[in-house]
């Protein structure tokens, strides 16, 4: 009787039992959100890098061997390289700007359909537009922010190198502000027609709730059989 008595009173109550239970579940949680957090802001990175890197390798082919023909490009379709030297960003250009099929693989893309197409940079006036991730994906855009005035930016594609330096920004606007991809991209300071580019991206870091907007304007249009400009051998 006595040894039944004492091993009753080393049972644990109800009151123990849901409160260990209560704090496995907290530490299942905890741990399956650390395992999220790493995938985004790590793994991610990891592969959309390899991705772009990969794309970036085909494009690079394909241009020496003369496969990679100027053209009209399919949504998702590598075609550019974008250099931001002060950042030490190399990233592909694709068509388009969806998720899963650009901007996701760690590539940046190009405003190009209905009332977001935005012109090629060969186009003698208008607005290059381009979107990419701040945080994971590749994050190619993460550092826009730390670009001054003047500091270049370089598109490269099959046959030429297209020169643009950073002229202003917009730190903050709303996402359904598309008056900055314009041809004369509103609060820009720019006034009349030209060769631009217009760089976007989330803001703040780790939110999509508004858009960072960098512009830029061409300054020189050299044919790769020139070699590189100054720019990316500095």
């Amino acid at each position: 009787m006595e040894a039944r008595r004492q091993a009753k009173a080393r049972k644990p109550g109800a009151a123990v039992v849901a409160s260990r239970a209560i704090g496995e579940v907290f530490i299942t949680t905890g741990v399956l959100m650390l395992l999220f957090v790493s995938y985004q802001l790590w793994w991610t990175n990891v592969r959309a890098h390899a991705a772009a890197d990969k794309e970036a390798s085909s494009l690079q082919k394909d241009w020496a061997s003369g496969k990679g023909a100027p053209g009209t490009f399919e949504p998702g379709q590598g075609f550019a390289l974008l250099h931001i030297p002060k950042l030490d960003v190399v990233v592909p250009i694709a068509e388009g700007v969806s998720n899963k099929k650009v901007l996701d693989k760690g590539m940046v893309g190009h405003y190009s359909q209905g009332q977001l197409k935005t012109a090629m940079p060969d186009a003698k006036t208008g607005n290059f537009a381009l979107a990419g991730h701040r945080n994971t994906h590749g994050e190619p855009f993460r550092y826009i922010n730390r670009l001054s005035p003047g500091d270049p930016i370089i598109v490269e594609t099959q046959d030429e190198y297209f020169v643009y330096k950073m002229t202003s920004t917009l730190p903050v606007t709303s996402p359904d502000n598309t008056s900055v991809i314009d041809p004369v991209p509103k609060g820009s300071g720019f006034t009349k027609p030209g060769r631009y580019i217009t760089l976007t991206t989330c803001t703040p870091e780790f939110t999509s709730k508004y858009r960072l907007i960098v512009w830029g304007k061409m300054v020189e249009e050299r044919p790769r059989s020139k070699g590189k400009p100054n720019a990316l051998v500095q």
